[in-house]
């Protein structure tokens, strides 16, 4: 049998993407076109408003495209309103929720009516070993499922349980897997990175788990994404100084400075301790980089609550900033929270946040230039006017997807080839927007 799967959502869903993929055709199926395919699988995102409208317009448009084809909703939205819409979506077929997602084959087969192998959902299976939709020498490996931070605003935690952690030779074994397989960047994931191992121990096993990866032999990158800041491990400076492969890179969502705010989004710390872990990160790690997250228009939110978001982003002075604006989850205490922001308000001082981050990421990756570093070639893009093509890369200051990148020049005329995916030498010659222009060394 042969299936299409059409990806949303985060990286962690893209894990279970390559998770369903891999025990698919260890079972036998084929990975093809969607029009070729017996099956269509939509691994839907259930995270905001949003999400959720893009995977069920996913599910009319393939229906729209495809009336006579089978299409299975998997994922997140399916995992969290399988019963509603079972009875509001008639153009899915099939639900499959997150909970064993080792039963895939199973559900595919129902979905199309035909029986299932009893030993299909028992087929050998190494995480390390399934297929890859990312770039060329990226993978990313999820140490653990759920979360149980419940900020108020999230629905993760009703979505996908509470904090999981993964065995750590289990998660080792993977990455040893990948690397052997060619891969040059582990990106570490997971809702919380930070929290890996408190759901079994009363300190993170983070600095351990880092500690295993190390004794991996090779040349490749681990990017550690997601650390909440409340559970910030200080001893994964102590590696990062050591062993170089582990990137100067921290993904450290604040969310907000307003003590008031912060409070009501059930997180405990404060702008100023914030801003005493910028300064301690980048005490230990001069050439830490470092991206955060803002959540604009929660409720309560005020004029004086925004202004201490603006302090506080001035001072922190951030390398790369993503802001969102708030997203009203069912279910979630924000939900029933007084003092809704109007949307209005709230796309108002997401724009301006992001219009003040403009020219603090400019000038940060400005520090960039002349500087020789690794960098990952990822894609070669062919010219429109037949001139010389160029490749694209990123360096350690930018992760997959979502900054900036590294526009490789001069390769061809210096007579230079490189593999996509392998790591190599480069010289940073120009900053051009949020992107940095280099030449292979």
């Amino acid at each position: 049998m042969r299936y299409f799967l059409d990806p949303f959502g985060c990286v962690k869903n893209q894990v279970d993407a390559e998770n369903m993929m891999h025990r698919l055709e260890k079972a036998g199926w084929e990975n093809t076109s969607a029009e070729e395919a017996d099956l269509i699988i939509i691994n839907s995102c259930g995270f905001i408003e949003s999400a959720k409208k893009e995977s069920i317009d996913a599910v009319l448009e393939w229906r729209g495209i495809y009336p006579e084809k089978k299409i299975l909703l998997a994922g997140c939205l399916a995992q969290r309103y399988a019963k509603e819409l079972a009875d509001s979506l008639p153009e899915a077929d099939g639900f499959f929720g997150l909970e064993n997602i080792e039963r895939i084959t199973q559900a595919a087969a129902e979905t199309l009516n035909i029986s299932a192998s009893e030993s299909a959902n028992a087929v050998s299976f190494q995480a390390g070993e399934r297929p890859l939709l990312s770039l060329p020498g990226s993978a990313y490996v999820k140490i653990s499922e759920g979360c149980s931070n419940c900020c108020s605003f999230c629905a993760i935690p009703l979505i996908r349980g509470k904090l999981v952690s993964r065995e750590i030779p289990d998660i080792v074994d993977e990455c040893r897997t990948l690397v052997k397989r060619g891969i040059t960047e582990l990106c570490i994931i997971g809702q919380d990175t930070g929290a890996f191992g408190t759901d079994v121990s009363a300190a993170s096993k983070l600095p351990e788990l880092l500690e295993a990866i190390s004794t991996i032999e090779g040349r490749f990158w681990v990017r550690l994404l997601y650390i909440h800041p409340d559970h910030f491990p200080p001893r994964i400076l102590d590696l990062m100084e050591k062993d170089t492969r582990f990137l100067p890179y921290f993904d450290i969502p604040f969310q907000h400075a307003s003590p008031k705010i912060l409070l009501a989004m059930n997180r405990r710390s404060n702008a100023q301790q914030y801003l005493e872990l910028l300064k301690t990160i980048r005490g230990r790690l001069p050439n830490a980089v470092i991206r955060s997250t803002f959540l604009l228009g929660f409720p309560g939110e005020t004029e004086d609550d925004f202004s201490q978001l603006l302090d506080f982003q001035e001072k922190a002075s951030l390398d790369w900033l993503g802001c969102f604006t708030y997203s009203r989850e069912e279910g979630t205490p924000s939900y029933s929270m007084k003092e809704q922001v109007p949307k209005k308000t709230a796309v108002m001082r997401r724009k301006i946040i992001e219009k003040r981050q403009i020219p603090i990421t400019e000038k940060n990756m400005e520090r960039f230039t002349g500087q020789i570093l690794e960098i990952l070639i990822e894609e070669q893009i062919d010219s429109v006017t037949g001139e010389e093509k160029f490749l694209l890369g990123r360096l350690y200051c930018q992760a997959p997807e979502i900054e900036g990148s590294a526009v490789i020049v001069g390769a061809q005329t210096a007579g230079i080839n490189p593999r996509l995916g392998n790591l190599t030498q480069c010289k940073v010659i120009a900053r051009r927007g949020f992107d940095l222009e280099v030449r292979l060394l």
